[in-house]
């Protein structure tokens, strides 16, 4: 009789724990597609005010680079992306020469974006769809349509953070930029050290923009 109560409690327990487990599943998915949600509208509001600073006849090059820079510095977790980008080299790397990296890395991003003003040449972009990647990031996918040549597919990685949503990747038809980054800079480090990466970047942002007051 002792035997048939304890199986009638595993029973019963079984039955309450099946239903709990699947609402926990069931909440788990409806908090990762809020996730999701909350990443593609992130991305499709970034990229409509970047389209519309870049269609605003009325602000001059450096007004529109000025606008296009500051969506950028909200957009992107430029410290993140810089510590990625200089891999075990970061580690390395002493505080002095850490603080001044990721002053000139942003610069550089930043810089290497903006550049691309002058190029611009009326491109949509819209959101085609957003999945959970992890239990950080979501990667929210979108389509460049350029008036000439196909579409151009970029995958923006999503993280929350403290500050609000922050891209801290994206890859451009399945290359992502980060690891390209990582990759470039270990070359640089391994030949000249951290000091030569400083100075190649120190040396692009000021070529770039001696470029860019140019025009």
């Amino acid at each position: 009789m002792s035997w048939f109560v304890d199986r009638l409690h595993s029973i019963r327990l079984r039955g309450l724990l099946v239903p709990a487990v699947f609402a926990a599943l069931l909440g788990a998915s409806d908090a990762s597609a809020a996730a999701a949600d909350d990443a593609a509208r992130f991305i499709d509001r970034l990229g409509s005010e970047t389209i519309q600073t870049l269609q605003a006849a009325d602000l001059t090059r450096a007004q529109r680079e000025s606008r296009f820079r500051g969506l950028l510095a909200e957009g992107f977790d430029l410290a993140f992306i810089g510590r990625f980008a200089l891999g075990k080299y970061w580690r390395m790397a002493t505080p002095e020469q850490q603080d001044v990296y990721l002053a000139l890395f942003g610069e550089y991003l930043l810089q290497t974006y903006a550049a691309r003003l002058e190029g611009y040449a009326g491109e949509s972009m819209t959101v085609l769809g957003a999945r959970q990647a992890n239990d950080k990031d979501v990667v929210v996918r979108m389509a460049i349509t350029r008036p000439s040549g196909p579409a151009i597919i970029a995958d923006w990685r999503v993280r929350a953070t403290a500050n609000g949503y922050r891209i801290i990747d994206v890859a451009v038809e399945g290359i992502s930029l980060a690891i390209t980054y990582r990759s470039e800079f270990a070359a640089v480090v391994q030949r000249h050290g951290i000091d030569g990466l400083l100075a190649a970047l120190r040396d692009h942002t000021a070529t770039t923009r001696t470029t860019a007051s140019l025009y």
